[in-house]
């Protein structure tokens, strides 16, 4: 298997038939996330405009989609699909729809009535999603940009996700989000918001 596709620890293995839908010919791992990384930036400054931001969908699935497309799809085919096959961890396939659906759904509910702070709000709307693990791959990435647009088209304070470290790659910075995400799963969120603060 070539090293562009050799997935880490803690990073969900794509299947032969994902990794077919690559766009561009890359020949590395470093030349994939490269490229992705400029394909998100671009996917950034989209969803950071005035008009993005004041979009009435932006709290939901369908924005959801369209911002998973918009920041992979010069380098995946599946880019805004939904995966459709099981994996390490994540919700069923059968169930992706209603699980995503669900997370947003919550999230307008917190932000109409104030359940949690602005940040943590957003911060809870991550951890929803990177537990469905909906796409296959840049769920994190994914989860991050959504609760960074949640927290800006508000006018809170940015999100700093570990003060803007590399967490794709392998490294301290991020087994330290990873472990904030697992006491997440277990219940405790204040790990997870004050890396997302830090």
């Amino acid at each position: 298997m070539s090293d562009i596709f050799q997935a880490k620890e803690h990073e969900t293995p794509l299947t032969e038939e994902e990794r077919l839908e690559l766009i561009p010919s890359l020949s590395t791992r470093a030349e994939l996330n490269e490229a992705e990384r400029a394909n998100i930036i671009q996917a950034r400054i989209w969803a950071t405009r005035p008009r993005t931001l004041k979009r009435d969908d932006l709290v939901t699935d369908v924005f959801g989609r369209e911002l998973h497309q918009r920041m992979f799809d010069y380098i995946w085919k599946w880019a805004g699909f939904y995966r459709k096959t099981e994996r390490n961890l994540g919700w069923e396939v059968h169930r992706l729809t209603e699980g995503v659906h669900n997370a947003f759904a919550d999230a307008r509910e917190w932000l109409q009535h104030e359940t949690y702070p602005l940040q943590e709000s957003a911060v809870r709307l991550h951890h929803q999603l990177v537990r469905v693990h909906p796409w296959p791959n840049g769920n994190g990435r994914h989860a991050r940009l959504m609760a960074d647009i949640v927290v800006q088209s508000r006018g809170g304070d940015e999100l700093t996700w570990g003060a803007g470290a590399d967490i794709v790659t392998t490294g301290q910075m991020r087994m330290n989000y990873i472990e904030c995400i697992l006491k997440a799963d277990a219940g405790d969120f204040a790990p997870l918001l004050a890396f997302a603060r830090s």
